[in-house]
């Protein structure tokens, strides 16, 4: 572990020049302390780091110095293909991973193709509609357990705190992995039964060393699209709904999950969200008053527009006529 730090402190002085100690030690997740005891092995080693003081000072290496340091791991190996299939490095635990293996790939690279690489920006943390969803955190030694059960193909035993349940202990088989919309889930079976469970619930996890009972290989694209499906027959409702962006967050929040999401043509977004019931729609909707509108399914529309009725009903003036405006309004 403290060979890989070492190498990546030496790559992020190589790519981005003088660097101070607490910057990083926040590239690297540890303490400054960390940071200056790996300065001082570097340099017993003859690698030509120095420090430069005053307000604009920290830490750099000579000019010109190259030694070849992009060998991957498998921690960042596993990060750069699971980046790469677009099945979220972040949540299951390989962030770290991925922006060390990147280092090294850049570090790789001829100085040209480094260079276009700083022109794209991908998936900022803001967008210029509205501000995304804070990625739901999992303690990392969790992560680490869980991953590792998925990985070896061993039982795991998790401490889940299912919804309006106490939490308890479930020893199940992990199938794998999934993140959908900066959520992610474990998906597994216990008892033989098909079970899903949000990693943000788990408190706690524990890799066994029994061997899990699952298929050698598993199509999880398949998988999920057939437990997608179940979740929604079993008695939830899907709303296609249309919705303010400063409001999108607060749709977000109520809905049980989101299928689909698109700009609208008229600057508003689109988006296929599930509630658990027409009541939980009709209720989330309402909150949203003229920030939202649900397109489908036409018993929900037909249970706004009988709410709103109700409500002008009770607010109509006596007699029928509008109500005098009163002083100063």
């Amino acid at each position: 572990m403290r060979a890989d730090r070492l190498v990546s402190l030496v790559l992020l002085l190589r790519q981005r020049g003088r660097l101070t100690a607490d910057t990083l030690a926040g590239e690297l997740e540890v303490s400054t302390r960390t940071v200056l005891r790996d300065i001082e092995a570097l340099s017993a080693a003859g690698v030509p780091v120095y420090a430069e003081r005053g307000r604009h000072g920290g830490f750099a290496l000579l000019p010109g110095f190259r030694t070849e340091l992009t060998g991957l791991n498998h921690d960042e190996a596993l990060a750069l293909l699971t980046a790469g299939s677009g099945r979220g490095e972040q949540v299951f635990g390989l962030g770290s991973a991925l922006a060390s293996a990147m280092r090294k790939v850049v570090d790789a690279l001829p100085e040209s193709a480094s260079d276009a690489a700083q022109r794209f920006l991908v998936e900022p943390e803001t967008d210029l509609l509205s501000r995304r969803l804070v990625t739901e955190q999992v303690p990392g030694t969790t992560m680490i357990e869980v991953r590792r059960a998925v990985l070896a193909g061993h039982k795991l035993r998790i401490h889940y705190a299912a919804t309006g349940q106490a939490p308890r202990w479930r020893t199940v088989d992990p199938i794998g992995l999934v993140t959908v919309r900066d959520r992610a889930y474990l998906l597994a079976t216990r008892s033989g039964a098909d079970r899903t469970y949000r990693l943000s619930r788990v408190l706690a996890a524990e890799e066994l060393p029994e061997p899990a009972q699952r298929p050698d290989r598993v199509d999880l694209d398949r998988a999920w699209r057939e437990r997608s499906a179940r979740f929604l027959a079993d008695g939830h409702i899907a709303v296609l709904v249309r919705v303010n962006p400063a409001r999108r967050e607060d749709l977000l929040s109520t809905a049980v999950a989101v299928r689909a999401e698109e700009p609208d043509a008229d600057g508003w977004l689109r988006l296929e969200v599930t509630f658990q019931d027409l009541w939980h729609a009709e209720w989330a909707l309402w909150q949203l008053g003229m920030d939202a509108e649900a397109l489908t399914p036409q018993s929900l529309r037909a249970s706004l527009r009988n709410r709103a009725a109700a409500i002008v009903t009770r607010y109509e003036p006596e007699g029928g006529r509008p109500a005098a405006p009163r002083h100063g309004s």
